[in-house]
């Protein structure tokens, strides 16, 4: 499967900032939960350590929904992430959208794992070592890695499969130089499809690995720091 960008439209700055005035927040998407305005949006928080939450773990359901229009920090942020994702985007077998002012990049499990497997298939490697160059080369990004199957089997075998198969992708991108404190790991299970689970195409499309790209505390910081000059 080639990989692909998908880019949010920008919106100009008189009309975000009407929506921003009129509405206070932007709503979030029904999928990927992120803000819109790629422009000028602001990212959201932070993730640090490398703990693997579970769906009873409302911390990680929330780990992209979209904060207030921040057209403060829009400009630094916007251009640092629009580069990332380019970047991302050439890597064979994933599909990487630009969503508001962050990433999500998707694999689909049969990419990096066999199925009923947590143990990265070693053909996966090459796209994993490509990921790991474009976040070395970009520091001043949190990675959240979220595991994810069909509903085929117990609930609470596909919940730790889920997890052993997030921590597989960031036990790997360790290996690749990437900093601990930057990944977050959260396995779903069979919670959140995004196709039925009654076809085979569906559970396919269920059996994935989502991860998203926001930036961090410093990078924010630095955007708003560099907006009051």
């Amino acid at each position: 499967m080639n990989a692909r960008l998908t880019s949010i439209g920008t919106w100009t700055l008189r009309v975000a900032l009407s929506a921003a005035l009129a509405a206070g927040t932007y709503g979030c998407s029904s999928m990927s939960k992120t803000k819109k305005g790629a422009a000028i949006g602001a990212a959201a928080g932070t993730v640090v350590g490398a703990a693997i939450g579970s769906k009873s773990d409302n911390t990680g359901k929330g780990a992209v929904i979209g904060a207030a229009a921040g057209a403060i920090t829009g400009g630094i942020i916007g251009h640092y992430m629009d580069k990332q994702a380019e970047e991302l985007a050439q890597i064979e077998g994933a599909t990487t959208e630009r969503v508001g002012d962050e990433i999500k990049v998707t694999f689909q499990n049969a990419i990096l794992f066999d199925f009923d497997s947590s143990v990265l298939k070693p053909s996966s490697q090459d796209q994993l070592n490509q990921m790991g160059a474009v976040f070395v080369k970009y520091p001043d990004t949190d990675i959240i890695i979220a595991g994810h199957t069909d509903s085929q089997g117990t609930e609470e075998y596909n919940q730790k499969l889920s997890e052993r198969r997030a921590g597989a992708v960031m036990g790997y991108l360790i290996q690749q130089g990437i900093n601990q404190g930057r990944l977050t790991t959260y396995g779903y299970g069979e919670s959140t499809p995004v196709a039925g689970n009654d076809t085979e195409d569906g559970r396919t499309l269920n059996r994935r690995v989502e991860l998203e790209i926001r930036a961090n505390k410093e990078l924010r910081e630095r955007a708003a720091q560099e907006d009051q000059k």
